[in-house]
């Protein structure tokens, strides 16, 4: 196929490695482990640069805990993910140094890149690593990460990472071969392979299966959300069976492995930030005539079309845009602080100085700090 060319073509990848892959119960596969590292070596001596979000922390931690479950409390897995990072970056460690490749562990938060700045340091610190000629080792800190602050997977934090170094394809290493046409069944054969997806619509959506993995967390439908965020980052994704032979080699050389899904339309990094990484701190509802100057007609939110105001915020935090049925359709920086666009929702630009006694500006979000989400 020659849409394969898209990965045999890529210079910058990130490999996202799933718990499925890694362990079994808890524990580590040798084997494959030291394939995906040798792999992983093989394809920088070719030129390419390799980041890997790794997985596995929690698994192996509770293992070492001799524990049969992953902990059944945000501390008991806080606590597993503290055992197990330790063993997991010392395991890529060995692997990748038999090949004469440093390592360098990254370890972050949503919390931490929903704020610009340790965003744009956390991109530094991975680039210089590249630039170094090291394998970036990230992970989710688990061991600070509560239910309400983290990423909830590694496959959207590995989309995140496609954002942070600007890569130009993503590899999910997963249990499966790929999206099925329709979710199996167990006792029953295994439904057709999607080898190409050009576009995430409801038929795709209804492909997606769940995760069979006690100790993973993403099932099917996050990947897809990963997808969709890397395919805003201008690179392709390709989803497939980790456990299998040579497989990262096979998608690096073009060859038709697991299901490719094609790049949508880039978002520039700050706006694909704000739209995937930024989490809103409040809400303005606007009515019909502002929804249709964001969407169709490429304008800043104006005071007038606002209807009501959500939330705690202040100036330049991250807030959304709902329409009249309610649907959240765009994401922007504000410009005003939550209370004062209470005072100037639905009037004129004319009358702010006049309300409020200053002026930010004309516009409560501006064009250039705003996304749309559809």
């Amino acid at each position: 196929m020659t849409e394969r060319k898209i990965a045999l073509e890529a210079k910058r990848i990130v490999v996202k490695v799933g718990t499925g892959v890694l362990t079994d119960g808890g524990a580590v596969r040798p084997r494959v482990m030291g394939s995906i590292a040798r792999q992983v070596a093989d394809l920088m001596d070719e030129g390419r640069e390799i980041v890997l979000v790794s997985s596995g922390a929690i698994a192996l931690g509770a293992r070492s805990l001799g524990w049969s479950h992953p902990g059944r409390s945000i501390p008991e897995k806080q606590a597993a993910a503290a055992v197990g990072q330790i063993g997991l970056a010392e395991l890529w460690r060995r692997r990748l140094d038999r090949h004469g490749r440093r390592v360098g562990q990254v370890l972050v938060t949503r919390t931490g890149l929903e704020d610009r700045e340790r965003f744009l340091n956390a991109r530094h610190t991975l680039t210089t690593l590249l630039g170094l000629g090291a394998v970036p080792v990230v992970n989710e800190n688990d061991t600070v990460a509560t239910e309400e602050i983290r990423f909830g997977d590694n496959d959207n934090l590995s989309a995140t990472v496609v954002n942070l170094v600007g890569a130009d394809l993503l590899v999910i290493l997963t249990d499966v071969d790929g999206l099925y046409e329709h979710p199996p069944v167990p006792g029953e054969p295994k439904p057709a392979l999607v080898p190409l997806v050009e576009k995430i619509d409801a038929r795709v959506k209804e492909a997606a299966g769940g995760s069979e993995s006690a100790f993973g967390r993403g099932g099917m439908i996050t990947k897809l959300e990963a997808v969709r965020s890397a395919s805003r980052s201008g690179a392709a994704t390709v989803l497939c069976n980790g456990r299998k032979a040579g497989v990262l080699s096979r998608v690096a050389a073009g060859e038709n492995v697991g299901t490719l899904f094609l790049a949508g339309s880039r978002l520039a990094g700050r706006k694909h930030w704000l739209a995937y990484t930024a989490r809103p701190l409040g809400r303005v509802e606007l009515d019909a005539g502002a929804v249709v100057a964001l969407r169709e007609r490429g304008r800043s939110l104006l005071a007038a079309g606002i209807a009501k105001v959500d939330g705690r915020f202040g100036i330049g935090d991250p807030i959304s845009c709902i329409d009249p049925a309610g649907n959240e359709f765009a994401r922007g920086l504000a410009a005003y602080g939550a209370d004062e666009i209470e005072r100037i929702k639905g009037r004129k630009t004319s009358e702010i100085n006049l309300l409020l006694g200053y002026s930010n500006g004309d516009e409560v979000i501006h064009r250039d700090d705003l996304v749309l989400l559809d």
